[in-house]
This record gives structure tokens, sequence and C-alpha cells, in this order.
């Protein structure tokens, strides 16, 4: 396994995409619905993010919020989502499912994991929402996915970094374990070295300001600003992890 450290930037939208390529990660993650923890792109999205991005492209495959316990339709729309990456070139997806008890799903998985054929796959944080991490990632590998994204299964993967280096040490280089969740420009060496992951993962969220000249006051919610990865940000992480 490879030891040079991959940032891997959380992308909402296209535009975060390009903000990620011009900010220098290794990956994108693209999602859809930040406010939410993320869903699956749009066709449009995806089409122009794989036309625009050179970089590694991963697409999360989560068609609702909330938990990670999905019936029929669901998984059939997982699938066919997944099907939809693989016919636009995309080169990862993201997914996960558990079972009431808080194991990870394996039919429901399996046969997503077979829908990506040659893409690879991230286990997403359904991983953390886990009963057991240590059996659920001897699961995840029993799978055949590439990697898993945790934070240990707290908050943060700074709070998590125990539980995440116990997973490193688990994994001992059947799987790539990829840390995110808090994960700023000030912390990511940090935690690299703590956990021993050699993939780390960010949002590099920040601000952008409304473009509207006019804007309706009783409709302030539609005319906000909103939140999209930075180029300055993503630089930022790139340097601290590099320097560190």
């Amino acid at each position: 396994m490879s030891t040079a450290r991959v940032l891997e930037i959380a992308c909402d939208g296209v535009g975060s995409a390009l903000a990620a390529q011009a900010g220098g990660a290794d990956r994108v993650e693209l999602f859809a619905d930040l406010a939410s923890g993320g869903l699956t792109p749009s066709h449009g999205t995806l089409a122009v993010a794989r036309e625009r991005v050179q970089l590694p492209l991963f697409v999360l495959i989560r068609p609702r919020a909330g938990d990670f316990r999905y019936g029929d339709w669901e998984v059939q729309v997982m699938r066919e989502d997944i099907l939809h990456c693989r016919t636009l070139g995309v080169d990862g997806v993201v997914l996960g499912a558990l079972t009431a008890d808080g194991d990870v799903d394996m039919p429901v998985c399996q046969r997503l994991v077979d829908a990506a054929g040659g893409m690879q796959v991230t286990f997403h944080r359904a991983f953390d929402a886990a009963r057991d991490l240590s059996r659920a990632l001897e699961d995840v590998i029993a799978l055949g996915c590439s990697r898993v994204l945790s934070s240990g299964g707290q908050a943060s993967a700074e709070q998590g970094a125990g539980a995440l280096a116990a997973t490193v040490r688990q994994a001992a280089g059947r799987i790539a374990v990829m840390a995110g969740a808090g994960i700023t420009a000030d912390r990511i060496a940090a935690i690299a070295l703590r956990t021993g992951c050699r993939e780390l993962h960010a949002s590099a969220k920040r601000r952008v300001s409304s473009t509207m000249c006019h804007r309706n006051p009783a409709l302030s919610g539609l005319e906000a600003d909103h939140l999209q990865s930075g180029t300055e940000q993503v630089a930022a992480l790139r340097a601290a992890l590099d320097r560190g």
C-alpha cells in the first residue's frame, strides 16, 4: 500500500469539485445537499463534473437523509444510480447499508458492490453507526471495498482518533481507512499522525455570498448565501498534510 497521503474533498456540487481540483486535492467525493449529510447528485451534476474534473471522481450513493437501513425500492434506486455512474465513467462510488440491529447489511451491500463492477467502492460513515466497529470492518473487507470512511464512531475524527488507530491496525493493509469528519487545516497533520490514516477526507467549506442585487426580505431563505468548498481552504489542507 502506498505511503503517500491522499486528500479527498467532499464536494457539494460542481463548484466545490472544481475548487478541490484547483486547490490540489487528490480525489473528489461528489454529492448533493450538504445540509442533509449528502445525497446522490443529479445527472446534470454528474455529467458536468465528469467532463470538467480530471481528478478521480467518487459519487455518493444515498437516496435519502436519515438512517442507513433501506427498503427494497431504495435499494433498487441505489443500484440504478450506481449503474448510471458506470455509464458516465465515474471512478468510484460511496455507499453503505445497515440492518436494524446495526450490522453491515451484507446482502444489500453485496448487491450494490456487484453493480459497481470495476469501479472502486468506499464504504461511507454508516460504518460509524454500526454496533461493533471491529466486526463491521471485517464485513466491509469481505465485501471487497477499497476503503472505509470513518471518524472512529465519534462526532469527529479527532474525537475518534484512538478508535481510528485501532481500525488501521486491524485492517493491516487489507483496506484503506480514511479519516473524516471535522478535519481542518490546523488539525489534519496531527490526525494523520495519531491515527495512522494515509487518506484524509474534508469538506474545506467556505461561505459564498449571494450575487443578487435585489432581494425579497420575505424570502430570505431562498436567496441566502451558501456553503461551498474553497480553493484556498483546499490548498491549506494540502499544504498542512504535506508538511506533516
